[in-house]
């Protein structure tokens, strides 16, 4: 089943081609209170690995002025937090490798200085002067502070099929490859954003943790995922159910595929999955984008032998951010990769015998993490 926990999936990929270009991210995505006003705040932190076999004492950042002139390729660990909304800002911290202590196999443990990741715990703090901004565009950020102390439990996972198995990892067939741990986390704990505290609950933090690895991105670049569900049926808050749908167009052994999403939805202990790897289910897949004056708005219709899912979410632009990465070509192939924690919409799921589809439930959906972009011209 596909909500059981595979550490192996989370652990570190960096080996044999992708150690010497190549990368590795941990994603967390969460909501926490403002522990003086009550308002509800999403907040992320990233773990980004890259090129660990071209390893300096110091960080090497691909955008800065004189690697780019010479083609030396980025190295480091790079530290991403931040948060959405009226005050968004997003932050990083470029770490060398001679700093960083990795446990790559699993459980997976990350360590520099301050800053901590594993399965089960978050901690860190990055502080970025205005004129160390300024000075300092390589960084692809905002200035700004941040420290966090966070706890972890993951509920549910997304193993996305035989394209992250272990044979394909080995193999190293895909340029970019995903798996959720956690497309439902309980995050706990605590983080102080440019001077303002927060808290964050586990039952109401909406959490969710996963990764990417591999050579580089996909275009589009599509990811939505929530547990926060209503049904319009009932009333009732769906307390066991998870969705998450990702992907865009993979390539395998350099070969693009037609557009492609992966998604699951855990309805109340069930499991629906729309996997084009798992040809024999039949999956189909039309999704759209579009982007009005106000707001990005995706639209997305998945269905396999048994069932049918209709997605369409909304997050307002002006809560959402410019999320910035250079792949480890020292590229930066996206410069308006929109990506968002307010997002909200309208899921519909179908039992579907033939022709004939039968409404499982009509379901709204708030505090969820939204994504979308395509490569810039370069």
């Amino acid at each position: 089943m596909f909500n059981r926990l595979d550490a192996k999936r989370n652990a570190c990929m960096l080996t044999g081609k992708f150690a010497r270009r190549g990368y590795d991210w941990w994603w967390h995505s969460f909501t926490a209170v403002n522990d003086e006003t009550g308002e509800e705040v999403p907040f992320f932190v990233e773990y980004f690995l890259c090129n660990p076999s071209s390893g300096e004492k110091e960080a090497v950042c691909g955008q800065k002025a004189e690697n780019k002139a010479c083609g030396k390729k980025p190295s480091y660990l790079m530290v991403k937090a931040g948060c959405w909304g009226s005050d968004k800002v997003q932050l990083h911290r470029f770490i060398g490798w001679n700093d960083v202590r990795l446990h790559a196999k699993a459980p997976y443990s990350v360590e520099a200085f301050d800053c901590f990741a594993s399965d089960r715990e978050l901690r860190g703090s990055i502080n970025i002067s205005k004129e160390e901004c300024e000075s300092h565009p390589e960084w692809m950020c905002d200035a700004g502070s941040m420290e966090w102390s966070l706890k972890l439990e993951k509920k549910v996972a997304f193993n996305v099929g035989y394209g992250a198995s272990g044979l394909f990892r080995a193999l190293k067939a895909f340029e970019m490859y995903w798996h959720a741990e956690g497309m439902k986390t309980f995050v706990s704990g605590k983080i102080t954003c440019n001077g303002k505290k927060y808290t964050v609950v586990p039952e109401k933090s909406y959490g969710y943790a996963d990764k990417n690895w591999g050579c580089g991105f996909t275009s589009p670049w599509v990811w939505l995922s929530s547990w926060d569900l209503v049904s319009r049926v009932t009333e009732k808050r769906l307390e066991n159910s998870v969705f998450d749908i990702g992907g865009g167009r993979p390539k395998v052994f350099g070969i693009a595929l037609n557009r492609k999403l992966l998604s699951a939805f855990w309805y109340e202990g069930k499991c629906y999955e729309f996997n084009f790897s798992k040809f024999w289910t039949g999956t189909k897949t039309q999704f759209s984008y579009e982007e009005t004056e106000k707001e990005i708005v995706w639209h997305v219709e998945q269905s396999n032998h048994n069932a049918l899912m209709k997605t369409e979410m909304r997050c307002d632009k002006d809560k959402m951010l410019w999320v910035n990465y250079e792949d480890p070509d020292g590229i930066k192939r996206f410069t308006q990769l929109w990506n968002g924690g307010h997002g909200h919409g309208n899921v519909k799921l179908y039992r579907k015998r033939g022709k004939s589809l039968t409404l499982i439930d009509d379901i709204d959906v708030g505090h969820a993490g939204c994504e979308y972009g395509e490569f810039s011209a370069v």
